[in-house]
């Protein structure tokens, strides 16, 4: 039983500076929580790694509150109900939620709660992945806030990022013609092999004027849509390559999350070119969840979607699995297997 257990759980004891450290983190061990009346036990299974998760590390304002010092990481999970006393959420059924780096949490069903079939998915981890929360963002984020038209030129970074690889895949599904920019050999060719990029652009060894070039070369009639999670000096590369009406989404800065923003030489196109950049998060989104996952299952499942999850394993390796994500040597979506 869950109650002759204990709860490892991963805690943030210091805010990091710069690239977290393991003297920013303390494994814990800790008596399970009972459920209280209109809550469940969930033992989680696997959790979410995501970029994002560097800056609720930080004290300052954003779309969530900065995890607490002494609070456990904070994460996305899948798991199992072990007790409940909530009858819309029964023992032994699957649950997504967003809960923590820990074995188990106790849940109330709010919030970004929900149960999901793993007999309706090739893995259950696709709930972290393609249908889920990072599905929803590459759907809502692409043909939402960029409103892709067929013939137009998509321009993505970090593309062979967990967002990236199904951003060019929708897109390609739309119609677009697409370049992705990624790091390395290997993930170019990826990008060309497995997610149907039209053309691959490798940013490593390039100054900016030569990647200025390469987007230049790749795209001769101009950039569309620039589809936007790495930026920094790519960002501001493609600002210059930007069609008149073009559109930036900013999905993420993953470049900067670690370090000092880097200062844009080109936001002046925007005006020039009576272009807009907007950012978004998929907290705005969330709620619209029923329109993008029939879509995003349904093309996992004929296999129009390619998904790419690279597991790793145990919860004591937190850290160095997050760390991946920075240093760009995953292979697909990250994935902590915890049990």
């Amino acid at each position: 039983m869950a109650v002759d257990r204990l709860n490892r759980s991963y805690k943030l004891v210091r805010r990091p500076q710069g690239m977290p450290a393991a003297q920013d983190f303390r494994l814990v061990e800790e008596a399970v929580p009972e459920p209280a009346e209109g809550q469940f036990l969930v033992r989680n299974h696997y959790a979410s790694l995501d970029p994002a998760m560097r800056g609720w590390m930080d004290d300052r304002p954003s779309y969530l509150p900065p995890i607490p010092l002494g609070a456990s990481m904070r994460a996305g999970t899948i798991g199992v109900i072990e007790k409940s006393r909530n009858a819309d959420f029964p023992v032994g059924r699957w649950v997504s939620s967003h809960n923590a780096i820990e074995d188990y949490s106790l849940c109330d069903g709010g919030g970004r709660t929900r149960l999901v079939d793993p007999d309706g998915v090739p893995s259950v981890t696709n709930y972290l992945s393609a249908i889920g929360t990072v599905g929803m963002t590459a759907y809502f984020g692409l043909l939402d806030v960029g409103r892709p038209k067929a013939g137009e030129t998509v321009l993505v970074s970090g593309a062979a990022g967990a967002v990236g690889s199904l951003v060019g895949q929708i897109a390609k599904m739309k119609g677009c013609r697409t370049i992705g920019i990624a790091g390395g050999a290997a993930k170019c060719a990826r990008l060309l092999r497995d997610y149907g990029y039209d053309v691959a652009i490798d940013y490593r060894g390039k100054s900016y004027p030569e990647l200025i070039a390469a987007i230049g070369e790749a795209a001769p009639d101009g950039v569309d849509l620039q589809f936007e999670n790495v930026g920094g000096a790519i960002l501001d590369a493609g600002l210059v390559t930007l069609n008149p009406y073009g559109r930036i989404v900013l999905c993420g800065l993953i470049s900067q999350y670690n370090s000092e923003p880097y200062p844009l030489r080109n936001v002046w196109q925007l005006i020039a070119k009576g272009a807009r950049m907007e950012g978004f998060i998929m907290t705005h989104f969330f709620h619209r969840g029923a329109e993008a996952l029939p879509d995003l299952t349904a093309w996992v499942g004929q296999g129009k979607l390619r998904v790419d999850e690279h597991i790793e394993q145990g919860l004591e390796n937190f850290l160095p699995a997050f760390l991946r994500l920075f240093e760009g040597t995953n292979e697909g979506k990250m994935i902590l297997k915890l049990t």
